[in-house]
């Protein structure tokens, strides 16, 4: 099945954002479980906007609006990476789908592998300061999901970092967990640029306990993030 095949029916299925990575950067990456990614060579990143008035409705952490609009992209993106994988197995190749949102490992708070990691190698944006996927014309304003695939497709080129001295994302974090420090090529930790016990902290003893608001989230850097702000291409 050809790449552009396999992109075409993304977007016809309402993905709006699509790329390629090569898996190797990432066979000494955490995965769960351990092995994952052996019978693949590459992953399809899929990208589906948030609605900007959803994101600018923010005000001082997630609202009812924001909880259901989350679940139902993460679920689109679902539907959307089956029928995906669908298409591969029918050509008589292997596919899997990663769901957009499952948390495997509470204490570490990661799912299968980052969505965020794959769609940067993928092309699709960069790693900001909070570690978010920023997409250069709608920034973090965005959902991910990945799908695992034996098809040797061409891959796409990771972007360059944008994000420069900008640091809304630092100043927006109610947990005060975005430490502020660039990119770049990635960390030998997350620790270093993201305070995951901070974060989780924040969301599950304040944001947590707001009624008809699930799962944990919060989106205030999305929301402070300047690409994606006042964009009107989506």
């Amino acid at each position: 099945m050809e790449k552009d095949d396999l992109r075409q029916l993304a977007f016809d299925l309402d993905a709006d954002f699509f790329g390629v990575a090569d898996l190797h950067p990432f066979r000494d990456y955490p995965v769960l479980p351990p092995g994952l990614l052996d019978p693949y060579q590459r992953a399809i990143s899929l990208g589906v906007a948030l609605a900007r008035d959803v994101i600018d409705g923010l005000v001082d952490g997630p609202t009812p609006l924001y909880s259901h609009h989350y679940s139902t992209v993460n679920a689109h993106l679902d539907r959307v990476a089956l029928q995906l994988t669908r298409a591969i197995q029918k050509k008589g190749r292997r596919a899997l789908p990663i769901p957009a949102s499952q948390t495997l490992d509470q204490e570490k708070w990661m799912g299968a592998i980052s969505h965020k990691a794959v769609a940067r190698i993928a092309g699709l944006g960069w790693q900001g300061k909070s570690l978010l996927l920023v997409n250069p014309v709608v920034g973090p304003r965005l959902r991910l999901v990945t799908i695992f695939t034996d098809l040797e497709l061409p891959f796409d080129t990771p972007l360059a970092n944008r994000c420069g001295k900008c640091e809304e994302c630092v100043k927006a974090c109610p947990a005060g967990a975005i430490k502020g420090k660039p990119f770049g090529q990635g960390y030998s930790d997350r620790s270093e640029a993201w305070d995951a016990q901070a974060c989780t902290a924040k969301l599950i003893n304040d944001f947590g306990r707001r009624p008809e608001v699930t799962p944990l989230i919060c989106g205030l850097c999305i929301k402070a993030c300047p690409f994606g702000r006042g964009h009107k291409e989506y």
